[in-house]
């Protein structure tokens, strides 16, 4: 019978990464990145005020004291780091370099989604494919095979420019503790999206996946992964 299998990206021992950036008010809690309706922390039951959501009501404590009890309940605060990873390709997909770089650039992004989500932090992929996505992960919302079938499935963007992706990280800036970009060029797009994040004073990790053989000219603040010594340039961050 005819059936199909997926092969997941190449994961590496990544140490552990400490961006410090501060927890941020997620609007209607952990709960809302994953379905409709506010999810907030409970703190302690009270009576019923005018205006209380019907929701809230705790319907043991009303059995129990015959008045209407509702839950009072608390903003969440938590760490949420943005993933972001570059699937823009200049060449066609038959050039072995590219091909090995974007590669590359997947497998990163696997090793560090791994990583993140065992920081009981919230973790939102980036890119952009046919259209642009946002996948998020982490604290019970998503499971870490799940995000390894996302990116397994990840193809490179040739028909869209990197701004695409742009507008949806501005749109997150308020939520973010931290972001991680793993890059497969450094040009002026990519350069004002990190000036962007840093002048927001989100802390930022910013990767380079690059052939063996080249010497680009980047900053000091972004570090390069060769091609082929990808460990060796993870276990040196």
């Amino acid at each position: 019978m005819p059936q199909s299998i997926l092969i997941l990206p190449q994961l590496y021992p990544v140490p552990p990464i400490s961006l410090p950036g501060l927890r941020r008010y997620q609007s209607g809690g952990v709960a809302l990145t994953s379905s409709v309706g506010d999810s907030e922390e409970f703190r302690a039951l009270r009576e019923y005020r005018p205006g209380d959501s019907p929701r809230k009501i705790h319907w043991k404590s009303w059995a129990k004291v015959g008045k209407p009890i509702v839950k009072e309940e608390q903003d969440e605060y938590f760490v949420r780091h943005a993933l972001i990873l570059d699937t823009f390709t200049n060449q066609s997909d038959g050039d072995p370099l590219e091909r090995d770089l974007f590669e590359a650039a997947v497998s990163v992004a696997a090793s560090f989604a791994c990583e993140v989500q065992t920081q009981e932090s919230l973790l939102d992929l980036m890119f952009v494919g046919l259209e642009t996505y946002c996948f998020t992960a982490g604290r019970g919302l998503g499971q870490t095979s799940r995000m390894l079938e996302i990116l397994a499935s990840v193809v490179p963007s040739q028909a869209q420019s990197f701004e695409a992706l742009i507008p949806m990280v501005m749109n997150r800036l308020s939520l973010l503790s931290g972001c991680i970009c793993v890059f497969l060029t450094w040009d002026a797009a990519r350069k004002a999206l990190i000036q962007c994040l840093e002048q927001r004073q989100i802390p930022t990790l910013v990767l380079l996946v690059a052939p063996d053989l080249t010497e680009p000219e980047i900053p000091t603040n972004v570090r390069i992964l060769r091609v082929g010594q990808i460990q060796a340039g993870l276990m040196s961050l």
